[in-house]
């Protein structure tokens, strides 16, 4: 059983989480950007009672490792504590688990070659179970806690409600980027023969589109909250996260959605197409039309629409699958994106964990064909994505999900900072612009950093 009581706080979900941020296993899942479709909930997670954990096809919980596949074993143990809607369908998360699932292992599910270079080290799939979630309803104004009944539940939620009152009003400030230092696993050069590689096996018929990435790394030993609330400070996003797990962070300001799944209604919305914003006004308008007008970024975004559908027709009801939006523009701090929604209905008999697992990774960081797509890839990045293009989110016990496509995503591990950048090629694809494209995308990163 669940319990839900509403609670009265003027404090955002950051200023909110601050008051949990040192505490291990905590995670803040953070709709920062203001926007009354896409911005609608923020949640916390807090007190743990259960970790999951993958590498390859092993699975763990609690750190033992046990027999079963780990979607298997992960969709098991979201079965165990199954709930009913029971009142709160206003509200789509309310218990559950919080995690993400990283790009490699939708290798693992498509069981292709395993020749990239690992430079660091975590889990494949991670997942915290919480007792307690703070949910910020953002459209309504209206703040729950919500806790798992046992003997003290009422206990827990009294002094959580006195606890979260202990908030205090975060401002947000200007810093100044003093680090020039990042480097990559790619020179420019490097970089852009990997592309003329790829347009090759474009024009050979291999794939139509595939999205080539590059890795970049900085030393730093600030604290992982601290630039997470510089990037959320200068680079707002619908599908931002905080994760404070024992030996990394995850700090994350994503525009993308993966999946979502609320009430049995699917929606995926992939971005393809990108701009630097402008200078000035002017500027600003001549790069936005630009996008729209890109007979380029609408041909790749409408192909990885197309991936998408056929994606969703697996785990959907025949004839539900539609495209609600095509080409909408979206605007961000840096940059201009392309963006598409797909949706539909699911079958009675999917789970939510096995649409996340049908459908991984997004289309719109591999490329169509998906499976030949993500062969190339493996082939000329050389290094492992990890968590960078995998997906954040949660589980919830009545069936619900909702994950984004973990992109303008750092890692902090052992003092160093690790993030990805990239975007999709195509036959026309111009070296230098896609090259160019990619340090668009890097900015927010590299100035928090």
């Amino acid at each position: 059983m669940i319990r839900v009581r509403e609670i009265s706080t003027n404090y955002n979900p950051l200023e909110v989480y601050n008051i949990f941020k040192d505490e291990i296993n905590t995670i803040l899942l953070d709709s920062s950007k203001e926007d009354k479709i896409l911005s609608k909930f923020s949640f916390i997670g807090i007190n743990p009672f259960m970790i999951f954990e993958s590498k390859g096809q092993e699975s763990f919980i609690d750190k033992v490792k046990i027999h079963g596949e780990p979607f298997t074993v992960l969709e098991n143990l979201i079965n165990k504590y199954k709930l009913d809607n029971d009142g709160y369908d206003n509200i789509p998360f309310i218990s559950g688990a919080i995690g993400y699932i990283s790009y490699d292992t939708g290798r693992i599910l498509e069981e292709l070659p395993d020749t990239s270079k690992e430079d660091f080290n975590i889990s494949d799939m991670k997942f915290i179970f919480y007792k307690n979630i703070i949910v910020f309803d953002l459209e309504n104004k209206k703040q729950y806690i919500t806790s798992i009944i046992d003997d003290a539940y009422n206990e827990d939620l009294d002094y959580l409600e006195e606890k979260i009152k202990l908030a205090n009003i975060i401002k947000e400030q200007d810093f100044e980027s003093i680090n020039k230092n990042f480097k990559s696993n790619f020179e420019k050069e490097n970089y852009k023969n990997a592309i003329t590689k790829l347009k090759k096996y474009i024009i050979n018929g291999d794939v139509y589109i595939a999205n080539m990435t590059q890795r970049f790394y900085t030393e730093n030993k600030e604290e992982p909250f601290e630039i997470y609330k510089k990037l959320r400070t200068i680079n707002k996003a619908p599908f931002s996260a905080y994760m404070n797990f024992e030996d990394f962070q995850v700090i994350s300001s994503s525009p993308e959605r993966f999946i979502e799944i609320n009430k049995g209604k699917v929606v995926t919305r992939p971005i393809k197409g990108t701009r630097p914003r402008g200078k000035n006004e002017e500027e600003d308008k001549k790069n936005s039309l630009e996008l729209i007008n890109s007979e380029k970024d609408r041909a790749e975004l409408l192909m990885v629409v197309d991936l998408e559908r056929n994606d969703l027709s697996k785990v959907c009801k025949p004839y539900s699958v539609k495209v609600t939006e095509l080409f909408k523009l979206e605007k961000y701090a840096t940059v201009f994106h392309l963006v598409s929604t797909v949706e539909g209905i699911l079958k009675d008999n999917i789970s939510s964990v096995k649409c996340i697992k049908e459908c991984f990774p997004g289309g719109s960081i591999t490329g169509t064909p998906k499976i030949r797509a993500m062969e190339i890839i493996e082939e000329l990045e050389g290094l492992k994505r990890n968590l960078y293009t995998g997906s954040i989110g949660y589980f919830d016990f009545r069936g619900n999900a909702d994950f984004n496509i973990a992109i303008r995503t750092i890692i902090k591990k052992d003092n160093r900072a690790y993030f990805g950048v990239g975007g999709g090629v195509t036959y026309d694809s111009i070296e230098e612009d896609e090259y160019n494209e990619t340090l668009d995308k890097a900015k927010a990163l590299m100035r928090v950093l």
